[in-house]
């Protein structure tokens, strides 16, 4: 049988009166509103930094939530790995806008030809270009991470494919060609 002294809290029931000082001395003084919104504003500004940080130096635990998760790390990995058309779509649109704006100044019929027959072949390769990643991401996705995994990533990938390699975030990981290992759950 156990000894009822030898099990109890090892020190005296607080009275009532140091039970109530104990009490107020952990309440805190109450804050005003503005004082509150200044603490939620530099919270807010830390949990930023934060996220600006993970996004520039790829820490997962900091990422915001539509990066986060090892989905979304191998879809980052496997549209980073190889050349994608679409990151230089943008540039090449903007050398033919100029290309044809100096044309219709200068009254020239070939430049204006020339960018109406490439635009064409530059939205159709892209296009294509897009496709196939989107199905070599789905079959990947499915193979590692089985079919649930395959919604909501390809629009992810496409918008990131879009991007200039140099100017994505968060930042590559992964070199050109390289291969995607199985470390990603």
């Amino acid at each position: 049988m156990v000894d009822e002294r030898d099990s109890g809290k090892g020190r005296p029931t607080p009275s009532r009166n140091e039970a109530l000082a104990a009490r107020k001395k952990q309440m805190r003084v109450p804050i005003t509103r503005k004082e509150q919104a200044k603490r939620e504003r530099a919270a807010r500004e830390d949990i930023r930094l934060k996220q600006r940080d993970a996004l520039k130096n790829g820490d997962e635990r900091y990422l915001p939530a539509r990066d986060q998760g090892p989905v979304r790390r191998f879809t980052r990995d496997f549209v980073d790995r190889r050349r994608n058309f679409a990151e230089f779509l943008l540039p090449a649109l903007v050398v033919l806008l100029v290309l044809f704006a100096v044309a219709n100044n200068l009254g020239s019929t070939a430049e204006t030809a020339l960018t109406s027959v490439v635009y064409p072949f530059l939205i159709l390769g892209t296009v294509l270009d897009e496709v196939i990643m989107v199905r070599g991401l789905k079959k990947q996705l499915a193979a590692r991470f089985g079919a649930d995994a395959v919604k909501g990533q390809t629009s992810y990938a496409v918008l990131r494919s879009t991007q200039l390699r140099r100017f994505r975030l968060p930042k590559v990981q992964v070199k050109r060609g390289q291969k995607l290992d199985g470390t990603y759950r």
